[in-house]
């Protein structure tokens, strides 16, 4: 990674990272911030991800299409 001086504004402001990106900010003991790019995932995609079981299940069922059951209508 290549350093880069930067220059605070009239508000002790500076710009870091990409526009419309988000970032985990870590603080170190000696005060270095850094940033980490971040994704925010919904509460029933964590569930999901953390389940190893349903995503076997899933994968079972996309390789083995001719195992599928037709469903009826609803009434």
């Amino acid at each position: 990674m290549t350093a880069r001086l930067v220059t605070a504004d009239l508000r002790g402001r500076i710009t870091v990272g990409q526009p419309d990106r988000q970032y985990l900010v870590h603080e170190e003991d000696d005060g270095t911030l850094v940033l980490e790019p971040a994704v925010v995932i919904s509460e029933l995609e964590h569930r999901f991800l953390a389940n190893a079981a349903l995503q076997a299940q899933i994968e079972y069922a996309r390789d083995h299409p001719e195992q599928r059951m037709r469903r009826g209508r609803r009434s």
